[in-house]
């Protein structure tokens, strides 16, 4: 019994502090994640919570642009974790027009983004939480924000600005706002199994297994 209960303590104090798994259910960050992969996050990257308390311990460093996180949803607490890449910081101007993203007015060449649609170019309510950020040189009267074109707006301090490797289907910051710093609980690491889980066939999780998947480093 003290074996176990040894085992059991260490493995809650390392899921707590440490490292957990994560496992991708939508479409939002393909192809650099795929439905049916299953992650390692590290936890102590960016300083784990105290469970119960407002206290978080020293990280190994601060989130950076390009950073894979896992974050707790800004508006639905009661959903599950999100997976999105950190693409602003606070201080930055970011915008998009026709779909490529600017930061600072330079535009960024993202090799891993996903865009098969042709235009995003509609308009959705979601966006309006945009005004209250706009550079100082944007017309609010003439401001109509879509999922390809908007800004540049300004993140503020101790928020980040995340999206979806997979643009054309991702709700991400550009729906719902920027990510307190509170809210990223850790980094995503490798991917530790794979399988196919479109597949029909029975058992998918042994039959179709991506092999060349497991083991790879998220980037």
């Amino acid at each position: 019994m003290k074996s176990i209960s040894a085992a059991i303590l260490l493995f809650l104090v390392i899921r707590t502090f440490a490292v957990e798994t994560f496992t991708i259910d939508s479409g939002s960050m393909e192809n650099t994640l795929l439905v049916g992969d299953f992650l390692i996050v590290n936890k102590a990257a960016y300083g784990a919570e105290v469970p119960f308390t407002d206290i978080r311990l020293p990280g190994i460093g601060d989130p950076a642009r390009g950073d894979i996180v896992v974050l707790e949803p800004p508006l639905e607490r009661w959903q599950a974790p999100y997976v999105k890449r950190i693409v602003g910081l606070q201080g930055d101007q970011l915008a998009m027009r026709d779909g490529v993203l600017y930061v600072n007015g330079v535009s960024q060449y993202e090799e891993y983004v996903q865009q098969i649609e042709s235009s995003g170019d509609y308009y959705d309510p979601r966006f309006e939480w945009q005004r209250d950020y706009l550079a100082p040189d944007v017309d609010i009267g003439e401001y109509r924000p879509t999922r390809d074109r908007w800004g540049p707006i300004v993140v503020p301090a101790g928020k980040y600005f995340v999206m979806g490797d997979n643009r054309d289907n991702s709700e991400d910051s550009r729906h719902w706002g920027f990510v307190d710093r509170a809210l990223i609980k850790g980094q995503t690491l490798f991917i530790y199994y794979s399988f196919d889980r479109s597949r029909l066939r029975p058992v998918p999780w042994l039959t179709d297994v991506r092999w060349s998947r497991i083991g790879e480093l998220i980037r």
